[in-house]
């Protein structure tokens, strides 16, 4: 053993002593210091609430910058109570929900505290980057310091506030500052306040039920806002909130039962000094998500956004007009409207309902951001994914009533019983159509071919390609997807026939473009989002298609709203087979629109699209053209003379005219050009249409699509003989 070694061994215990009373200092010292500046610290003042609000208001303006379209807490509403005044109901709904051990703790709960941090950190964000873990107290502090960054400071000065408040205010001024604080929605502060806007009673008379509501609301009072879209989560917090107040005894069994099938109404919604609501409501959505609630109250946010409020202006005084004519003319009481740049993804209007604070028609909701059934707009993605497969705008089908399903036999044109045979729009069939012609106009027999042909899945993954996202799981399609059998969001479809009009290039629809905080700093700058998610070529194909004034002639007539002399316009109209749903999307190269009408309800309407939506369409298309300049579509590529002639036009097979064609009569040309007709599957392999043809016809559907072509060619040949 070395002399040192021999030296500590022999010394240990007086080193042990020393090091044990060097530790008890220095915590005397840092205890004290940590004292000391405890004590430098004030309690918030509680009574400035309204200024603090109005002076760190987040602002939210149009595209120039000059056009406020609402500021968040211009309008601040609160009406203190005393704790007497409001209802034991919500007392025991927010500790229930909030904090469930509020009378027992002092103020902080540091097992809470830390279970928040794990599940920050799980989410994907810092230890103190959400809300979790704070007590009742601690949210008062938080509401009264107001500051927004999310820090171990923070955390520690919010937590020793909390201490200091529980010793000098009771347990019934702190939750009394906290009812009267908190935020429910808006500019909406305080449950006296709340409970007037939203029941119109104050907060002593509230029933169980509605108590609970207001209960719900302060952890996301932007998110949970019964006039917003999602009243069904609302619900189930409600829900949650009753059985924390069962389980935890505030509430009998019977006191549950009731609250729960209690129908609550909410009054109208009342704002002041907002412009656009629906696409301020959709900006404030994304800010709250990306910087949290707290940053548009703390932060001082300078929003300029993508609208254009000259169109947007127009564009509500035409959904207006037009949906209170469609109302008693159609029964379609309702309309949305959605404009886009396609060439930077710049939303540039966005009109919800024919008006947001219209409480007959529940207007606040926004439409736009509905999942509904799009009818036959959704075909243009269908046909692209043919495209895509080797099909052409030439290829030609039979529009023929058919049956599509392998358990039914081809001579049963019925949908009963696990059937399917769809009609067309006019019940009528026309033969040998192109794919150019079936799409312009709308025809649906063709359309379902073009599915199965294309490829279920692989017209889902187009459709998600282009930017809609509702359509997760493809099994519970079939072939009446292409006639609108999926839901789809206004706003997505018009992000996806932006693709169309911009080349194949996918520009996510974006709403800012600049944030800034109350020093001027920049938070956020628009840049756009472009991706290639489809050959050029065939956007050119499905724009020439949709904007060929004579193709879909036959359809909707020479001189429809569709058409517009002098500018290349494509459109797609779409009509769901129960008259729910009208749509129409159109663009140009630089100008998407999509709008739609029905009711909210899902009430039918009385009349096709072409009736409905159309005009309205057309009457914003009209004002937005002659604000923009006008541009026109590429030609898109010819289809190749060396492919099969049933992908060109050819739509009989040219060996059979040729082996009977040594007689040169027209009439024995037309026979034997009717004799050589058979379905695309007699011709291709569906999934390798450019690929040899098929030896032995092995598909499916190939005997159910033959059929009705052998039965075709019967009737033809029998009206030549006579």
């Amino acid at each position: 053993m070395s002399q040192a070694a021999h030296w500590i061994k022999k010394h240990s215990k007086e080193l042990f002593i020393d090091a044990v009373i060097g530790v008890f200092v220095l915590g005397l010292v840092g205890g004290g210091a940590l004292l000391l500046w405890i004590s430098t610290l004030d309690i918030p003042d509680l009574s400035s609430f309204e200024d603090r609000r109005i002076q760190q208001s987040t602002k939210i303006y149009d595209r120039t910058g000059k056009i406020l379209l609402y500021d968040l807490h211009q309008d601040v509403k609160r009406t203190v109570v005393p704790y007497e005044n409001i209802s034991r109901h919500i007392k025991n709904a927010s500790v229930a929900i909030e904090d469930d051990t509020f009378f027992e703790h002092a103020g902080v709960r540091p097992l809470a505290i830390l279970r928040s941090m794990i599940n920050n950190v799980q989410n994907g964000g810092g230890p103190f980057s959400g809300a979790g873990g704070s007590t009742i107290t601690q949210q008062v502090i938080k509401n009264s310091i107001l500051q927004h960054e999310k820090t171990l400071t923070r955390k520690i000065k919010e937590a020793i506030l909390a201490l200091r408040l529980e010793q000098e205010l009771t347990k019934e001024e702190i939750l009394s500052h906290y009812l009267n604080e908190s935020p429910y929605g808006g500019t909406i502060y305080g449950v006296e306040e709340a409970s007037l806007s939203f029941f119109g009673k104050p907060a002593s008379d509230v029933t169980l039920a509605e108590a609970a509501y207001l209960a719900s609301l302060p952890q996301l009072p932007t998110y949970f806002s019964p006039y917003g879209n999602h009243v069904t989560e609302l619900d189930h917090r409600k829900d949650l909130v009753l059985n924390r107040m069962l389980t935890l005894g505030f509430i009998s069994e019977e006191e549950y039962a009731s609250a729960k099938d209690e129908d609550v109404e909410f009054k109208p919604q009342a704002a002041s000094g907002i412009r656009a609501p629906h696409f301020v409501f959709y900006v404030r959505d994304y800010l709250i998500e990306k910087y949290g609630e707290d940053s548009l109250a703390e932060r001082g946010l300078k929003v300029i956004t993508t609208l254009d409020w000259d169109l947007q202006e127009k564009a509500e005084e035409i959904v207006k007009e037009k949906a209170l004519y469609n109302e008693k003319t159609y029964n379609a009481e309702n309309a949305a409207l959605v404009a886009s740049d396609p060439t930077n993804g710049q939303l540039l209007v966005m009109v919800g309902s024919r008006g947001y604070f219209d409480s007959e028609i529940d207007g606040n909701f926004n439409i736009a951001l509905a999942e509904r059934q799009p009818g036959s707009s959704f075909k243009p993605f269908v046909y692209a994914t043919a495209f895509k497969q080797g099909y052409t705008p030439d290829t030609v089908v039979f529009d023929l009533k058919t049956q599509f399903s392998t358990n039914c036999s081809p001579d049963n044109f019925t949908s009963e019983d696990g059937c399917y045979s769809p009609d067309n729009y006019d019940h009528k069939f026309r033969g040998p159509v192109t794919f150019k012609n079936a799409l312009a106009q709308s025809l649906n027999v063709p359309a379902v071919k073009a599915l199965y042909l294309a490829g279920i899945p692989e017209s889902i993954k187009m459709a998600r390609d282009l930017g809609i996202t509702t359509l997760t799981n493809q099994n519970q399609y079939g072939l009446t997807l292409v006639l609108g059998g999926g839901e789809v969001k206004l706003l997505e479809m018009v992000g996806a026939y932006g693709t169309f009009a911009n080349g194949g290039v996918r520009n996510n629809l974006q709403s800012i473009l600049r944030i800034e905080d109350s020093t001027g700093a920049v938070l956020e700058d628009f840049s756009p989002s472009s991706k290639q998610v489809l050959d050029r070529d065939i956007t050119l194909q499905i724009s020439d298609i949709l904007s060929d004034n004579t193709a879909r002639t036959p359809l909707y007539g020479p001189n429809s709203a569709l058409y517009f002399p002098g500018r290349d316009v494509a459109a797609k109209t779409g009509t769901t087979n129960d008259k729910r749903d009208a749509w129409v999307l159109g663009y140009t190269p630089n100008l998407v629109v999509g709008a739609w009408a029905g009711n909210n309800d899902n009430r039918s309407m009385n009349e096709i699209s072409g009736l409905i939506i159309t005009p309205l369409w057309r009457a914003f298309m009209d004002v937005a053209l002659a604000k923009i300049p006008p541009m026109t579509f590429s030609e898109p590529p010819r289809t190749p003379d060396t492919i099969k002639p049933i992908l060109r036009g050819v739509w009989f097979d040219p060996l059979a005219l040729i082996e009977n064609n040594q007689q040169s009569s027209t009439t024995l040309d037309l026979i034997s050009t009717v004799q050589g007709a058979h379905s695309i599957l007699y011709f291709v392999n569906k999934n390798d249409p450019r690929g040899p043809q098929p030896t032995k016809q092995t598909d499916p559907q190939f005997p159910l699509w033959e059929y009705p072509v052998s039965l075709w060619k019967t009737n033809i040949l029998s009206a030549t003989a006579q």
